[in-house]
């Protein structure tokens, strides 16, 4: 959904055509998935992170760097040193905005950023996700 609404912000003649409430949710998961993140930047995971570079498959990598990869915390860590949630916040509303309608004179450059930051939080927290189950397994 994420790469759908980035889509539909850059277009200029296209508006999304899903119900205003999914648009709507979609806004509120992501606020919160920010906010979860916030929380959990302070937390150190190398002590959870399989190093074996066998393990190491650039798929499961996605868009993290090594370093990040090692230590995914530092994904969080950077995003907020950059941005604050109130940034998040306002690029969130943007491109929920300009994806609900036509308009001519978006800032696109503005949302670039936000956006490599969100992919790679996403990519991050799956990780984390995916290292907590190999590891109650």
């Amino acid at each position: 959904m994420l790469n759908n609404i980035m889509v539909y912000a850059g277009k200029k003649k296209m508006s999304i055509n899903e119900d205003s409430s999914a648009i709507f949710h979609f806004h509120q998961v992501l606020r919160s998935f920010v906010r979860a993140c916030y929380a959990i930047r302070m937390k150190d995971l190398t002590r959870e992170m399989n190093t074996n570079p066998e393990k190491n498959f650039p798929l499961i990598q996605a868009s993290l760097s090594d370093k990040e990869y090692l230590n995914p915390t530092l994904v969080f860590k950077n995003a907020f040193a950059e941005y604050s949630i109130k940034d998040f916040d306002y690029y969130i509303a943007i491109a929920v905005y300009f994806s609900m309608g036509v308009f001519k004179n978006a800032e696109e450059s503005s949302l670039i950023s936000p956006y490599i930051h969100l992919t790679k939080m996403l990519d991050a927290a799956h990780l984390i996700l995916e290292r907590r189950i190999q590891k109650n397994q």
